[in-house]
């Protein structure tokens, strides 16, 4: 399978029609039909429905149809980056975030980013945190945003603020029915949510090993991808999650209680290679400094306990 590939089919997927896709392709139509059916052939599965008019795509088509768009889309992009990298015409910082800081803070200090370096390209790419100190050390990214500690002496891992845990709950929960903190003993006996379920470790582990520090073991522990998932599946009363307190804003159709005990904190470290000599680095730890002087509503001290080198809040 190569891009070629790709390329024909979100043609004909977006036509409906091999003549008219082929047409737009400029190539004959039958070795677009031809071309489309060995990719149905190395998958394993139809992706069209030839039968209909205009043609159909199979339930496993729309899935393919979804990821092409968005392969092609990031190989414009890398294409682009690449040619202005080039020709010189500006600079590329890579960073590697998990979801949940987008959150508590990314959004704004990539904001000030473009501020304060109109020229920079910033690429984002959403990695979880185990996978980002392998993209740091191969040249992937230039810095992450993660949750995990780590020991590696090739990057420098810097604490910014350890973020309160926050358990959301069913709204139709007997727990519930309180909005004081919770003790994570309280989860003992429940089904629990826990993201993402691999690669690991990761934040998922952090949330077990929490569990059972408290001696909550859960009744059940269903694994999920994402943090997306694991709240629309709480919403659907499917279980409890932990989450970080600033990823709370992502539903209101579930229930938040902050969880009270020890060690009910998780980290947000700013990653990068050791010896990264770029002066970009010292700017992004400058704005991120200057971003909590400003006292955002995410940065709350009820819900964040902040790392001494950017703990610059105004008395």
């Amino acid at each position: 399978m190569d891009l070629r590939h790709l390329r024909y089919f979100v043609a004909v997927a977006q036509e409906r029609n091999f003549t008219r896709a082929a047409q737009i392709l400029h190539i004959a139509q039958p070795p677009l039909s031809r071309q489309i059916q060995l990719l149905e052939e190395q998958l394993g599965v139809p992706l069209i429905i030839r039968k209909s008019r205009p043609i159909r795509l199979t339930e496993a088509g729309r899935l393919f149809y979804e990821q092409s768009l968005q392969i092609l889309g990031r190989v414009e992009q890398m294409q682009a980056a690449t040619r202005r990298v080039g020709l010189n015409q500006n600079s590329v910082l890579s960073i590697g975030f998990v979801a949940s800081t987008l959150y508590g803070g990314l959004p704004s200090l990539v904001r000030k980013l473009r501020e304060h370096a109109p020229d920079l390209d910033i690429q984002l790419l959403e990695l979880v945190s185990v996978q980002q100190i392998p993209a740091l050390k191969e040249g992937r990214i230039d810095i992450g945003f993660g949750r995990v500690r780590h020991s590696d002496p090739n990057v420098v891992g810097l604490l910014l603020r350890e973020e309160r845990l926050v358990a959301a709950i069913p709204k139709g929960s007997p727990l519930a029915h309180d909005t004081s903190p919770l003790s994570v003993s309280a989860l003992n006996g429940c089904k629990i949510i826990v993201y993402p379920k691999e690669p690991r470790p990761g934040y998922a582990d952090q949330v077990l090993a929490l569990l059972q520090s408290h001696d909550a073991r859960p009744a059940e522990v269903q694994e999920v991808r994402e943090i997306q998932t694991a709240l629309g599946l709480v919403a659907a009363e499917a279980g409890i999650c932990i989450i970080p307190a600033s990823a709370r804003q992502m539903r209101s159709d579930v229930h938040y209680r902050l969880l009270d005990g020890k060690g009910v904190t998780s980290p947000v470290i700013l990653n990068h290679r050791i010896g990264d000599s770029s002066h970009y680095i010292d700017l992004v730890k400058q704005l991120i400094q200057d971003m909590y002087a400003e006292q955002p509503t995410w940065l709350d001290l009820e819900h964040n306990l902040l790392h001494p080198t950017f703990n610059t809040r105004r008395q």
